[in-house]
């Protein structure tokens, strides 16, 4: 996680970003994000998270949302490239942070992205543990051709999605693998085809459609922890479903980090994933 000192919304890279409106509330809005952000950070630690922090940066507004740092599975970080040139200041900043985490031993290796190919992370780049793959989503942010480097460094499945509505601008927007093998979804977020490949790897009873109401306050950008699922809000009905199949369920608002795009998800990054089969991880791009 990132703590979010110097989090503004200064420039528009997707629909909810409205610059004007930030600076016209900077004070209370940044105020907002501060304590959102500390009860997420603490809800987290008392669900048993050990958190590693990166350190603010000025003029890294979009810093916090370090799910788009790199995708890090069996002990090794593939680094991120963004399409926006405002969050490309990043890449260096989240590197070094990585460098750090290697020369401590909390992960093992950094790899990057080959050159021309836009691939933003964890955001776009979901683990199902219940199926062993990635759920990528590509279009707005990623190119899909990262599907191929990702089934390449962690000989794993990835399953490229297009992502169709600009609200939904990141597959953690808009999908959530659930660790007993239900999946959160926004239906309106895929193309035809997408829903169709969800359909195809996920059965009628463990799909979780998310209405308008929940897609809205970002339920689908949630951060599970064993059986425990922290997210920004739910309806009741979303609340009951998942209460049903067994999960607890924890709303800590994040209506500051909404006015981004991003939410609980966005804002942290697991580091310690392990596929079935570790240790293919450490291979190199051909």
């Amino acid at each position: 996680m990132c703590a979010p000192d110097h989090f503004a919304v200064t420039y528009t890279i997707n629909p909810w970003m409205n610059p004007a409106q930030w600076a016209s509330h900077a004070r209370s809005f940044s105020l907002t994000a501060h304590r959102e952000w500390e009860r997420l950070h603490q809800k987290l630690r008392q669900l048993g998270a050990s958190i590693e922090l990166v350190p603010p940066a000025a003029n890294l507004h979009d810093l916090v949302f370090t799910a788009n740092a790199a995708m890090v599975m069996d002990g090794v970080a593939l680094l991120a490239h963004f399409r926006h040139i405002e969050r490309q200041q990043e890449e260096l900043h989240f590197e070094r942070s990585f460098r750090e985490l290697v020369a401590r031993g909390v992960i093992a290796a950094v790899r990057h992205m080959p050159e021309g190919l836009f691939f933003e992370g964890a955001g776009d780049c979901v683990w199902d543990r219940s199926r062993q793959m990635f759920w990528m989503g590509y279009g707005p942010r990623s190119h899909r051709d990262a599907a191929r480097v990702m089934r390449e460094i962690y000989g794993l499945e990835t399953l490229p999605l297009e992502l169709a509505d600009p609200h939904f601008y990141h597959m953690d927007t808009a999908l959530s693998p659930l660790p007993r093998g239900e999946m959160m979804y926004v239906p309106s977020a895929f193309t035809v085809e997408g829903l169709r490949q969800i359909h195809d790897r996920v059965a009628p009873e463990q799909r979780i459609e998310l209405g308008a109401k929940d897609a809205m306050v970002f339920a689908a950008n949630a951060v599970c922890v064993n059986d425990d699922i922290v997210l920004s809000g739910c309806s009741a009905g979303l609340r009951r479903r998942l209460e049903e199949a067994g999960y607890r369920v924890h709303t800590t608002p994040l209506g500051a980090f909404h006015r981004s795009g991003g939410s609980a998800f966005c804002l942290t990054l697991q580091l310690d994933h392990r596929s079935a089969s570790k240790g293919s991880a450490l291979r190199q791009v051909s």
